[in-house]
């Protein structure tokens, strides 16, 4: 799976969390590993610009989503299992805007990112969240997904800590019998 992430924000983010988090999602949803996914963050001016011009709506936002128009059509989500190799669109973060929106939720402006990208992912998949019943759908999949990446995240992040604890133990032993 192609995911390319490009900082024009101004603002520090972890590119590479950003990136897995994505491919984290496009995983568990079995999305085609052939297909490819563009991820940009921006600053404030360039989402207001975008913001107004795709969605009538004035000021920027936290995040956009812009699905290839091959894919745009509801049958044709790049999750269903006929579906080959595909670009699926770009996604288009405002790290500035999200920054507020982490302090009100009491968290990270990373993990604001991540649950951005997510549902960033989750649209070009076709998700909605305009009624209620697809908002608690796409609301429900999208904390599942962050949650089982998190949880991911940790194992592999315990199993490295015990692999170097080992080699530690294991060189010092080696140092001790020469």
């Amino acid at each position: 799976m192609s995911i390319e992430v490009n900082n024009e924000s101004g603002v520090s983010v972890d590119e590479a969390l950003i990136a897995s988090v994505a491919r984290f999602a496009l995983d568990a949803m079995r999305v085609n590993p052939a297909a490819e996914l563009s991820i940009i963050a921006v600053t404030l001016d360039v989402m207001s610009e975008l913001h107004e011009r795709w969605m009538d709506e004035p000021g920027p936002t936290d995040v956009m989503s812009f699905p290839m128009d091959e894919l745009a059509e509801e049958s044709r989500r790049p999750d269903a299992p006929e579906m080959g190799p595909a670009l699926l669109g770009d996604i288009v973060l405002c790290p500035e805007f999200a920054k507020a929106q982490a302090r009100t939720a009491g968290h990270t402006l990373g993990d604001e990112l991540h649950l951005l990208t997510v549902h960033g992912v989750l649209h070009l998949l076709g998700y909605d969240h305009a009624e209620p019943e697809e908002e608690r759908e796409m609301f429900g999949l999208q904390n599942k997904l962050l949650t089982e990446w998190r949880v991911a995240r940790e194992r592999a992040a315990a199993v490295e800590a015990q692999r170097r604890s080992d080699s530690a133990v294991l060189g010092a032993v080696g140092l001790e019998d020469s």
